[in-house]
């Protein structure tokens, strides 16, 4: 068994298609591994249902950071900074005296990137009694240019989202529009109002420069008691974030990335393997014992053929909101009488006729015996090939099913991503990382299962050589 196991991957490294498929593999089942003990599946699956405010750190809708390599204009990375850590670039004080608390704060960054930030915002946490401290917010160029954001009070978890104040954003458009002497037509961001070179540039639309240096934002307030305590957390939001990116949740797409690896892995291979030796086992039993049994089996199988496969899968993930191992048992469920069990049957008839099964017969064996012992094994090896073959085809039904919304809504697979993707116009949007990247791993994946499996049908097959 292992000089044939042996002398078969030989034969497999002969051909370049199969030594690329297998290397495509061994990466896969490798990234598999790492995804296993990195980041389990409970975890994986806990922060990728978390939603928008657990990843309220991210960026929404980044690029993979690695783009930076190929693009001229450097896009900015998200930077955050906050006074919790005694984080540098950071400074606090309060000073109590006379029941009155005086508070500042400082948060200053250098802004050294070719583009805008996509968001800035500030989250605030206070502790007091009786009385909630008033804040006054200063934004501070390079240039020195204090501008005054809000006043406010603050309460005990107040979030801020500074890119989205309306107010803000028309308050700077006048100031801007006044030093200028010309009014600005379009409505500004925020960001670009607060990050801009004031010169005419920023007048047209798509053509304001950035003014990099070192940026400042202080908090100065004031409470009439002691004793109180004011964190602030400053994020400025970058336009690529990590290897993968991140979608309109502000998720990692990694996770599901790597997590789509092993979940793709082993719903294609489970249900490839199961449903070939299902179907093998099934037609052996036809095939042997013929009679009733085989007439019920037939007529079974062409109920089976003739029923909608893929609309029938779809009506049911519509009605049953399930798992994806639940999906999985359901389309072994309804492949098991698929085609397949027809051809066995086929080759089964020929080899129950074979001198060595009549032997086992006339030695007393018993049918199941003579079923798995000489039966099942003569025909295995041939259907080796369009077993790796048809791990691709299962692959790409469950990622078809979960970019219909009918598959596992909570596990992170390739095909979720891609569902995401178009449901939020990844595309019309120029997101194009968050559709390439899980439709890579798709075709990497098929592809070398197909390569390895032409190879096999080579192999067990020698009419198909190549000469």
């Amino acid at each position: 068994m292992l000089a044939r196991v042996k002398k078969i991957l030989k034969q497999l490294l002969f051909y370049r298609s199969a030594t690329i498929g297998l290397v495509i593999i061994a990466i896969l089942i490798g990234l598999s591994i790492y995804t296993v003990i990195a980041l389990p599946y409970n975890e994986a699956v806990k922060l990728w249902r978390a939603g928008e405010q657990y990843w309220l750190d991210n960026p929404r809708n980044a690029m993979p950071s690695w783009v930076n390599f190929f693009l001229s204009k450097k896009l900015p990375e998200t930077i955050i900074l906050s006074t919790e850590g005694n984080q540098l670039n950071t400074f606090k004080t309060i000073v109590s005296t006379n029941k009155i608390s005086n508070i500042r704060i400082e948060l200053s960054f250098n802004y050294g990137y070719d583009d805008f930030p996509s968001e800035v915002n500030l989250f605030l946490k206070s502790k007091f009694n009786n009385s909630a401290p008033k804040i006054t917010i200063l934004w501070i160029k390079p240039n020195g240019e204090e501008i005054t954001l809000k006043s406010f009070i603050v309460s005990r978890d107040y979030r801020y989202y500074i890119s989205n104040d309306n107010n803000l954003e028309r308050e700077l458009r006048e100031i801007t529009s006044r030093k200028l002497n010309k009014s600005i037509e379009y409505e500004a961001p925020v960001t670009i109002l607060l990050f801009a070179q004031e010169n005419e540039k920023i007048l047209i639309q798509g053509a304001a420069e950035v003014m990099k240096g070192r940026y400042k934002l202080v908090i100065n307030g004031i409470a009439f008691e002691e004793g109180i305590d004011l964190d602030a957390k400053l994020v400025v939001y970058g336009k690529v974030y990590g290897w993968a990116g991140t979608d309109h949740l502000r998720r990692d797409l990694g996770i599901a990335i790597l997590w789509g690896t092993p979940i793709a892995l082993s719903f294609g291979v489970i249900a490839s393997v199961s449903i070939a030796l299902i179907q093998m086992f099934i037609g052996a039993v036809s095939a042997w014992f013929l009679g009733g049994i085989d007439v019920i089996i037939q007529r079974v199988t062409e109920i089976f053929m003739v029923l909608p496969f893929l609309p029938i899968l779809i009506m049911i993930s519509t009605f049953y909101k399930f798992n994806i191992w639940i999906l999985l048992l359901v389309v072994i469920a309804l492949t098991a009488f698929g085609g397949g069990v027809k051809n066995y049957r086929a080759m089964f008839l020929q080899i129950k006729e074979s001198p060595y099964v009549e032997a086992a017969r006339a030695y007393g064996a018993g049918s199941f015996r003579i079923i798995a012992y000489y039966l099942i094994p003569k025909v295995l090896p041939t259907i080796i090939p369009s077993i790796v073959l048809s791990v691709a085809d299962f692959v790409f039904l469950e990622a078809a099913l979960a970019i219909l919304g009918l598959g596992d809504p909570l596990a992170p697979t390739w095909g979720k991503i891609i569902d995401d993707a178009f449901t939020n116009g990844a595309l019309y949007k120029g997101l194009y990382h968050w559709v390439l990247q899980p439709s890579i791993m798709l075709a990497a994946t098929s592809l070398s299962f197909a390569m390895l499996g032409f190879a096999l049908d080579k192999i067990f097959n020698p009419r198909l050589k190549e000469a």
